[in-house]
């Protein structure tokens, strides 16, 4: 089913005025607890880690980098905040320059095309036709997004924490280098190619059969991705509410 993105502002989405308050909460808790953490582990003395809490701090910076990434996405939909376009939309784009500096407007349009051809040419998310491995998939997935202006900002970003800041390279490395590839795997895998690996065979978007506490914290329920291509109005936390009508 396609839809397009400024039908599905339009549409009469089964959430009430909490809810839509509970949405904006909701991307603000994960922008704040984003960026308490990473200050903290910037400024974490390595030297003074166990390799087991190195590995926890890692982990947990990655999966609050997804949450980053899945804010915008909420964004994208116009369901961080649906009574203000301006203030969602400014939220989203937060959100995604936060992730990696990546252009909030550009992303809506590709994630409109992904939404309305799903698994076509015209799906920027999709494999060639050709390519269709795990490892030149992601890597065509990851060109699609990743040019030369989003390097360069990163570069002057990173350039200016470390001679503006005194941060550690080898921290920003681990604690956004490192949690962004992460992050960019667990979506990948999750909202790309597990939903939609099928398709070339003619089977529709799948959904993988797991509990709503592994859906949410594999990907923050990108794991029931029918739902989601179904019920685009739905911010990501209440997606496991239709789970059980699938």
């Amino acid at each position: 089913m396609a839809w397009d993105f400024e039908q599905i502002q339009s549409m009469k989405a089964p959430l009430d005025p909490i809810n839509h308050k509970l949405s904006l909460i909701i991307a603000l808790l994960i922008i704040a607890f984003w960026l308490v953490n990473t200050f903290i582990c910037l400024h974490t003395d390595l030297n003074k880690l166990s390799w087991l809490l190195l590995c926890i701090l890692i982990l947990g910076q990655t999966f609050l980098s997804t949450g980053l990434f899945i804010t915008a996405h909420d964004a994208m939909h116009g369901l961080v905040y649906p009574l203000n376009p301006r203030l969602n939309d400014f939220i989203g784009a937060i959100a995604l320059n936060l992730y990696c500096l990546f252009s909030y407007q550009n992303f809506k349009k590709l994630h409109s095309l992904h939404h309305n051809f799903p698994a076509t040419n015209l799906d920027p998310d999709y494999h060639d036709g050709v390519h269709s491995s795990f490892g030149n998939w992601y890597i065509k997935f990851m060109k699609t997004y990743i040019n030369w202006s989003v390097m360069l900002k990163l570069t002057l970003v990173i350039n200016g924490l470390v001679y503006i800041f005194h941060i550690s390279r080898l921290n920003i490395s681990l604690f956004w280098g490192l949690s962004l590839f992460l992050s960019s795997f667990q979506l990948f895998i999750f909202g790309t190619f597990l939903p939609h690996r099928q398709q070339e065979k003619g089977k529709g978007i799948q959904s993988l059969s797991v509990s709503p506490l592994f859906s949410f914290i594999a990907c923050y329920h990108f794991s029931y991705h029918w739902e989601h291509h179904q019920y685009p109005y739905l911010p990501w936390w209440k997606i496991p509410s239709v789970k059980s009508n699938t």
